[in-house]
């Protein structure tokens, strides 16, 4: 039975989606290529696909990095500092689960992805709950980007 990994998303599955790797032994991170050519336009926020989704235990999550060397020699940055995927994100009915990272461009040039480029890595991480009754919403995720409303 599978525990975590990576899938390619079905609509991306002809398009030669570079999978997630650890580049060393102790890496914690796994590599997230782009999955497309795409500009990072200058002063704005762009959000750049990687076909690919993340299925893992209910009690983990994906937390999404920037590369540093992307981010530091391009003066880019994630737009929420760290990316989150939630476990029930996986599958969902609005996009398959689809992993969407969504960077800003603080400099005044231009910055090109092209696909197959690494611009992120994917640490799973185990979170806990609070005692009690840690109410939730039992309310089906059916999306991305604010698809669990409250914002």
């Amino acid at each position: 039975m599978k525990k975590r990994g990576f899938e390619v998303i079905t609509s991306y599955l002809d398009k030669s989606i570079v999978m997630p790797a650890r580049k060393t032994a102790f890496s914690a991170g796994y590599d997230l290529a782009a999955a497309e050519d795409t500009v990072l336009t200058a002063r704005q926020v762009t959000i750049v696909p990687t076909g690919l989704k993340v299925y893992m235990p209910p009690d983990e999550y994906l937390g999404i990095h920037i590369r540093s060397g992307m981010s530091i020699k391009n003066a880019i940055s994630l737009i929420n500092g760290q990316g989150i995927i939630d476990a029930d994100y996986y599958n969902n009915q609005d996009n398959e689960g689809h992993i969407m990272i969504a960077f800003y461009n603080y400099s005044d040039r231009d910055f090109s992805v092209k696909q197959g480029d690494r611009i992120a890595q994917g640490i799973f991480y185990k979170y806990l709950t609070a005692d009690g009754d840690d109410e939730q919403d039992k309310t089906e995720r059916t999306g991305g980007f604010g698809s669990t409303k409250g914002f």
